[in-house]
């Protein structure tokens, strides 16, 4: 997730896929074969990381008649590397960013929105729902980022936003990608078939060594620390169990078709405690039980040289189901017998085929709306927080009720604000502690 490269995601058959290799031409297409639109739709920016660049490029790709207008982040040198990137692969004709359209601080996104008829929202996930109210008020379609929000309070504004660009037949389109990818659609159309009975358990993980650290720099002010280091404070990452094992547990509440209704469990920092790893914890294991009975074990791990894993297993009443990111799937019967291999070699990427999906709607003028499961997967997430955090059992009702706010008022960010949390004298941050923590 290097923000010097193209790139949106290390997918493509299991396979790295470098900035280079993009501009050689290795990724497909994708829709520019769909619909040939007449009309030139204009794309924003806002949050011009890796993630935000790389969604641009397939948008790009996904549309021949699409031209990146505005760019937005709190960091004018992430807009500028950004423009840097696409300029070089795309040139003048499709990147139409101009000096008077790259806005960069807290409100730049409203800027770069105003110009556009589609935009990105791709920042840290605690402005995601400042950003998609305001894109929604202002009538655009919408890609956005998961997860969308880092708290309860900026889950119940995204399912208000939500239900709004739904009346106003806006599309939205969350990266919750498994939902636009062949292997996973092959095993929900098994499982509405009852090839495996009714699931009553199963597994998810997302077991890796971790993600970058960014050290604190000479000069810097707390805010901007933070906001440099940002995966590592909970008001604007989520903590790892929100900000990417999210994708496994909406994969259980997709494939289960409920979302759960408790959850219990555990985590803490046995490994990654140091200064710049901020507040989040380095392991959660989360139990999750749903309305109709099943029970999820959900485990995530950010530690060096552990078991690494990042896939689902689920058992039926009539057999098993086991799902990964790099295109497998496989299911079985209890006696032994295969019901269904999905080996999906020749795939296509989920990441290009949710933006293909996204402007093919645009331009028939239909509506996906993806953003009240997006706020409800992201929901989940957060819940598995809220129960590793403070030891408690917690209901779904509670946990979407909470008053506890981590994110501030939008008034109250600003270059000149502290950030909502901040160290003490020997440069500690606050950490959880299961028992005496308040989540409700």
């Amino acid at each position: 997730m290097s923000e010097s490269t193209i790139t949106r995601r290390k997918f493509v058959k299991g396979k790295e896929i470098s900035a280079g290799a993009i501009m050689a031409g290795a990724l497909p297409v994708g829709a520019s074969a769909f619909v040939q639109g007449s009309d030139a739709l204009k794309l924003a920016l806002v949050g011009c990381g890796g993630r935000g660049t790389g969604a641009v490029n397939q948008a790009l790709q996904a549309d021949s008649n699409v031209q990146l207008v505005a760019m937005a982040d709190a960091f004018m040198d992430q807009v500028d590397k950004s423009l840097e990137n696409l300029s070089k692969v795309y040139g003048k004709d499709r990147i139409k960013v101009t000096n008077e359209t790259k806005f960069a601080g807290f409100d730049a996104y409203r800027h770069a929105i105003d110009q556009a008829d589609v935009v990105i929202l791709a920042t840290t996930p605690g402005f995601r729902p400042f950003h998609f109210k305001y894109a929604v008020e202002q009538g655009k379609h919408i890609f956005m980022e998961k997860p969308v929000a880092t708290d309860a309070y900026g889950i119940r504004s995204v399912r208000a936003t939500a239900k709004v660009a739904k009346e106003k037949k806006l599309n939205v389109v969350v990266g919750l990608q498994r939902h636009y990818q062949n292997n996973y659609n092959a095993v929900l159309t098994r499982l509405r078939d009852d090839d495996i009975g009714k699931i009553v358990s199963g597994q998810v993980y997302w077991d890796s060594s971790g993600v970058w650290v960014r050290e604190r720099q000479p000069g810097q002010t707390e805010m901007e620390y933070q906001m440099r280091n940002w995966y590592y404070f909970n008001w604007l990452c989520g903590d790892h169990i929100v900000e990417q094992h999210i994708h496994n547990l909406d994969v259980a509440n997709w494939f289960i078709g409920e979302y759960p209704a408790t959850a219990q469990g555990m985590g803490g920092r046995e490994v990654r405690n140091e200064k710049d790893h901020g507040q989040i914890f380095d392991h959660h294991f989360v139990e999750f039980t749903y309305p109709g009975g099943a029970v999820i074990a959900s485990q995530c791990r950010h530690q060096v040289d552990c078991f690494n894993r990042v896939s689902e297993s689920f058992q039926g009443t009539k057999g098993t189901v086991y799902t990964d990111s790099g295109n497998i799937a496989k299911m079985m019967g209890y006696d032994g017998n295969t019901i269904y291999v999905h080996d999906g070699e020749e795939d296509p990427n989920p990441y290009q085929t949710e933006h293909d999906k996204l402007f093919a709607s645009i331009r028939k003028g239909e509506a996906i709306n993806d953003a009240e499961n997006g706020a409800k997967s992201t929901m989940t997430a957060i819940m598995g927080r809220m129960a590793t955090y403070s030891g408690k059992m917690l209901t779904w009702e509670e946990a979407l009720n909470s008053s506890v706010r981590i994110v501030p008022d939008e008034s109250e960010l600003s270059w000149d604000h502290n950030p909502p949390v901040v160290p003490d004298v020997n440069g500690n941050y606050p950490i959880p502690v299961p028992g005496q923590a308040t989540v409700v």
